[in-house]
């Protein structure tokens, strides 16, 4: 058998971005970094819905036409669990059924947050104010290029502590901003709908480097987010 090659690093971290650190499983919905394991390591698993192979789950349920086992499309991001369940009785779980859970994940998952649509901006601000106080209380204390008050090692246990803060805390935090403004941009201006579509960039380039581990810099905070729903 052919060796199979890596999922690309973009098709990974656009996994993560949507599951927004939660397993896709409609009736799991756990976090995939969890606190006991210190919040720096996660547990998610790339699950394929159909196999590269001619006799693995859902092998039937194959399309006709090309078809690529490791795009977008056919991937689900689960945790150990799910992904074991799925894969051990298919016929419970066949292609429609998880690509339903795929495609209807972010409102699942607002809905167990509690996150809504509100009738006023400062409803809005509210339900975002408090989160992005505790990213920030973060930012200042551990952030290694902010200007705290140690040389930067990586090895130190300051930089240890940004890292696991960054997984456990402020990543699971953006992706909550990010599904409470989508679910409220109809009370946004113009000017802030162009803050926040910086700010999901400055996600995704945290994402990139903290979950995918691929070097580079995300773009800076949008000092405009600052003020949203203000």
């Amino acid at each position: 058998m052919a060796e199979r090659k890596a999922i690309p690093t973009k098709t990974r971290l656009r996994l993560f971005s949507e599951a927004s650190g939660h397993c896709q499983n409609s009736g799991c919905l756990e976090p995939l970094f969890p606190v006991e394991l210190g919040g720096d390591k996660h547990i998610a698993e790339m699950a394929h819905v159909i196999p590269h192979g001619e006799a693995g789950p859902r092998h039937e349920d194959r399309p006709d036409g090309s078809f690529d086992p490791d795009a977008f499309e056919n991937l689900i991001l689960l945790c150990p669990t799910c992904h074991t369940k799925i894969d051990k009785d298919p016929d419970s779980f066949p292609r429609n059924i998880l690509l339903d859970w795929k495609e209807k994940h972010l409102a699942n998952l607002a809905a167990k947050q509690g996150i809504r649509e509100y009738d006023d901006r400062s409803k809005a601000r509210a339900a975002i104010a408090g989160i992005m106080a505790e990213n920030k209380a973060i930012w200042d204390r551990f952030a290694p290029e902010h200007g705290a008050d140690f040389e930067y090692n990586p090895e130190s246990e300051v930089a240890k502590g940004w890292s696991q803060r960054m997984r456990s805390v402020i990543l699971p935090n953006h992706y909550r901003i990010q599904a409470i403004i989508r679910a409220n941009l109809g009370l946004a201006t113009e000017d802030e709908r162009r803050a926040f579509a910086e700010y999901q960039e400055h996600v995704r380039g945290l994402s990139e480097r903290h979950v995918c581990n691929v070097s580079g810099r995300a773009i800076r905070f949008p000092k405009a987010m600052e003020g949203l729903f203000s």
